[in-house]
């Protein structure tokens, strides 16, 4: 839940330019961006890599389409176990990595999504 508390500020900061806005995560939860606010970022665009069972430590990859560069992102581990072990930027800024663990077991679900703009 804390990830996606921080992907909601994230993207309500973004939306918003980012500047002389302070936002709580019990207020970006309570409201998504709108459709004036995600204009005030050009290109602004969600990719989102649904969830998927992969080999523990193994990096998932969320890319922007081109032209675009990652402005945020975020991943999620999902199993009994399931621990976040990275959650950052590609080298070229153009995309998302995600990655986990889950003791005891072979794979781990990993779901990673970036938020895009132009670059």
């Amino acid at each position: 839940m804390r990830i996606r508390t921080l992907a909601a500020v994230a993207t309500a900061v973004i939306a918003a330019g980012g500047i002389g806005l302070t936002v709580t995560a019990a207020q970006a939860e309570e409201a998504a961006p709108t459709a004036a606010q995600v204009q005030a970022v050009p290109g602004y665009q969600v990719v989102r890599l649904p969830n998927a069972n992969v080999p523990n430590f193994q990096r998932r990859y969320a890319y922007c389409p081109a032209g675009k560069v990652a402005i945020g992102g975020g991943a999620e581990a999902r199993g009994n176990e399931a621990i976040l072990v990275g959650s950052f930027p590609t080298d070229g800024n153009n995309g998302w990595i995600g990655l986990g663990r889950q003791p005891g077991h072979n794979d781990v679900g990993i779901s990673v999504f970036v938020i895009c703009a132009d670059a």
